[in-house]
């Protein structure tokens, strides 16, 4: 099977590979995962990168690891994600380190990764999940063309769903 390569004016997005764990594992176990589960241990970053990667193998689409095109360095996972027992489909992100953050790269992948779902995924709808203490995140969502939607279920309490609007087709 064939999976999507996006290519935005800075960025690769394309599917995790093995190489990609370490830098997910710091990641995972850091305090920048608290508004998305974490921080948790080796072990437990070990088995949602595992996920992850199923993820594609199973719908055929998934978070993309996020690469500077310059250097090849990874820097985050954005993407597309309906794992089993989810409300409804999700786009997601997330900036492995802070030293990345505030230069636009979740913003560049996350609209790349919108396009991805209205277009050749033919998704008819999205929403991002967002712990609602993640103010950043809201922003970036609402920045995307969202709104947020509160008749929407999120996947825990206190989630923000931010709804985002069907773009025209790629």
């Amino acid at each position: 099977m064939s999976f999507a390569v996006l290519h935005t004016d800075r960025l690769i997005l394309r599917p995790p590979v093995a190489g990609d764990l370490a830098g997910f594992s710091t990641y995972r176990q850091s305090d920048r995962a608290r508004f998305s589960g974490g921080p948790g241990s080796a072990a437990d970053a070990w088995a949602m990168f595992a996920m992850v990667i199923g993820h594609w193998e199973l719908r055929g689409y998934g978070l993309w690891t996020v690469t500077q095109r310059d250097t090849g360095r990874a820097i985050g996972s954005v993407g597309c994600l309906f794992p089993e027992g989810w409300p409804e489909r999700e786009i997601g992100w997330h900036i492995w380190s802070g030293a990345d953050e505030g230069k636009g790269y979740a913003f560049e992948s996350a609209d790349a990764a919108l396009d991805h779902a209205f277009g050749p995924l033919g998704w008819d709808t999205a929403a991002s999940f967002i712990d609602g203490a993640n103010l950043r995140s809201i922003a970036l969502g609402q920045r995307l063309g969202g709104h947020i939607d509160a008749t929407a279920t999120g996947l825990s309490p206190g989630d923000v769903v931010i709804r985002h609007p069907k773009r025209g087709q790629a």
